[in-house]
């Protein structure tokens, strides 16, 4: 009986936390919309319940078969209510069932349902998860594309505001619209707003250039040749598979060519090559262009000219692009980040250095302080500030050097930059967002001052019904998460992403999963849909191969409400094989909770006479 007592004690200590949560939070909750307040209220109740170690209790209270408080998050104090109610029974008192308290047990998964139907459309016929797209650029000319994803399963389509431009943006939105109407299926459009870029500047380009360079085995022999694009530099053709490099030549002596010409040159090492032509489809012959095989590695340059076997009838190379230059970093060097963004020399023999393009960088940044570059791949310690520079001392790199290339991605995760997430071009692009999208999504934020601009700027626009997503993706997001919801709770259409690319980064690989977690805990009792991304079946978007250990992340993703795939050349295959992986999960999770269809995978054999069996 003492033991019960004290359980008792320990359920109303809780009890009266959740109270205390509301009166400590209670200016946070005045502009919750009304449709979101009793949400709002559960949130602080489950972040009252995780302010101290609840693991001793949940053994105790298990131990007598009642609830662990393991899965409360949607209904925290109706659940407190309840285990307290069995407690007093238990006790020898009379069973009560007890009064309303906040969220109902059996609303807490209705709301989410709901909310997740509101915010990005209705449930899928054979899923519970929707899944949602990254469109390649090519989405904008393709509709062929748009329409197969749609057909194979995407729900929502992300358009990502960093690339292309409003012109693509609407294309690509009345593919999905028309695709959604030719199948007679639901896919809204998400779009993405870009945010502050912090990014490596420019490098100084190469020589222009091209390597063809075959594939070969261990022992060196060629497994498959080199292959390119040769194409009229006055009327340039697409190649047909994206991977190639495109060579232009003069439309005229392009005309002229045939499937099987082999062309003779010597490349920029004076070294003699053969280039065979093969004719990619029926308009070679007019001009389209041809794929080149090389069974050696060649080097070509811009000029070089190209001779037809049997034939006087010659041509050279027009103006190729200019390489891509890199910086290879190794453990111990010193990287000099530049406030000036002018193209850095490579190979200068001075140290290396790049330009970084958030000048807020240079004013906040402080000895000691964390640096990632490239998604983490190389990552070092400031060790000298100056207005225009920061030294950075290279802790992380591959054993033989890394690569650095314009365009990547800076992290400063100590770093607090006092710069908004939303940029002059995000404001900008708002208008289009509010014309096209169906909900958009905020990369970088980091306070609730963020959200609120967000906000006031859609308010401006005339807008109170756009769905708004907030990508999770630095640490200060993490950290400020309720602060963030409560703020955003003002709109009835909200919800989070997981962009785990970024967050993994700022906060450590090895904290991901745990943060993820938290993250889906906290947006459970919120009643908030979540989208689960960055790098879902990644490897078999770009290669059409997966791997094992992205199959079970693809599987784990199903306790989020919503998983996004991002482009690559076999993404219509990623979509059919999530879909598939989805369906699957759908009758063995929700959420936390396993759940118990009949399982059928082992059964005896009833032609099978066990006497019968040989024992070795």
């Amino acid at each position: 009986m003492a033991q019960l007592t004290q359980l008792r004690d320990d359920v109303d200590e809780l009890l009266a936390k959740l109270a205390g949560a509301e009166s400590l939070w209670s200016w946070w909750l005045r502009g919750i919309a009304e449709s979101q307040r009793s949400s709002a209220r559960n949130m602080l109740h489950y972040w009252a319940l995780r302010q101290g170690d609840l693991r001793g209790l949940q053994a105790r209270l298990s131990a007598y078969g009642l609830s662990s408080l393991g899965r409360s998050e949607p209904h925290v104090q109706a659940t407190l209510l309840l285990v307290r109610s069995a407690i007093e029974a238990m006790l020898g008192g009379r069973w009560q069932q007890p009064l309303p308290g906040g969220v109902l047990i059996e609303q807490g998964a209705e709301l989410l349902r709901h909310r997740t139907r509101t915010l990005l459309g209705p449930e899928p016929v054979d899923r519970v998860t929707r899944i949602m797209v990254t469109l390649p650029s090519s989405a904008a000319t393709d509709a062929d594309l748009v329409r197969d994803l749609v057909e194979r399963g995407m729900n929502v389509a992300r358009i990502n505001c960093a690339h292309d431009d409003a012109s693509a943006w609407r294309s690509m939105a009345h593919h999905v619209k028309q695709a959604a109407h030719a199948t007679g299926k639901v896919c809204l459009i998400a779009m993405d707003l870009a945010g502050p870029k912090l990014r490596t500047g420019p490098l100084e380009p190469g020589p222009r250039c091209v390597k063809l360079r075959p594939s070969r085995n261990q022992l060196g022999q060629v497994t498959a040749p080199a292959r390119a694009w040769l194409t009229a530099t006055e009327d340039p053709v697409d190649p047909p598979d994206p991977s190639l490099v495109s060579l232009p030549v003069s439309g005229d002596w392009l005309r002229r060519r045939h499937d099987g010409d082999t062309l003779h040159l010597h490349d920029t090492r004076g070294v003699k090559r053969r280039l065979i032509l093969e004719a990619a489809d029926q308009s070679a012959a007019q001009g389209g262009g041809f794929v080149v095989i090389a069974g050696q590695t060649t080097y070509l340059a811009t000029g070089m000219v190209l001779h037809v076997d049997g034939s006087k009838d010659s041509t050279h190379l027009c103006e190729l692009p200019q390489a891509e230059q890199t910086l290879i970093l190794h453990r111990g060097d010193t990287l000099q980040l530049t406030r000036d963004c002018a193209p850095a020399p490579v190979d200068s023999g001075s140290p290396p250095r790049i330009g970084c393009t958030l000048p807020e960088v240079f004013d906040h940044a402080r000895l000691g302080q964390k640096v990632h570059l490239d998604d983490g791949l190389i990552a070092g310690e400031v060790v000298s500030v100056s207005s225009g520079m920061l030294g950075v001392r290279i802790d992380h790199a591959a054993d033989d050097g890394s690569r650095l290339r314009a365009g990547k991605g800076i992290n400063l995760p100590d770093a607090e930059l006092p710069i908004s997430a939303l940029t002059e071009k995000d404001v900008a692009d708002l208008s289009t967002v509010v014309e096209l999208a169906d909900l958009v999504e905020m990369s970088f934020v980091r306070s609730p001052a963020d959200v609120t601009q967000l906000l006031d700027e859609l308010s401006c626009l005339g807008d109170e019904s756009l769905g708004i997503v907030l990508k999770i993706e630095t640490r200060q997001a993490f950290e400020n998460l309720p602060q963030l919801l409560l703020t955003v709770m003002r709109r009835p259409r909200v919800g989070v992403m997981i962009a785990r690319g970024d967050l993994a980064v700022e906060c450590g690989y090895e904290r991901l999963a745990e943060l993820q977690e938290e993250i889906l805990w906290l947006c459970e009792s919120a009643h908030l849909p979540v989208i689960w991304a960055t790098q879902v079946l990644e490897q078999l978007a770009k290669t059409g191969n997966p791997s094992r250990a992205e199959i079970s992340d693809a599987a784990l993703s199903e306790r989020a409400e919503c998983v996004m795939l991002n482009k690559g050349p076999y993404i219509n295959e990623a979509v059919s094989v999530l879909g598939n992986i989805l369906q699957r999960m759908a009758d063995h999770h929700y959420k936390k909770t396993a759940l118990m269809p009949t399982l059928d995978s082992w059964h005896p054999d009833p032609h099978h006479d066990p006497a019968t069996t040989n024992v070795a």
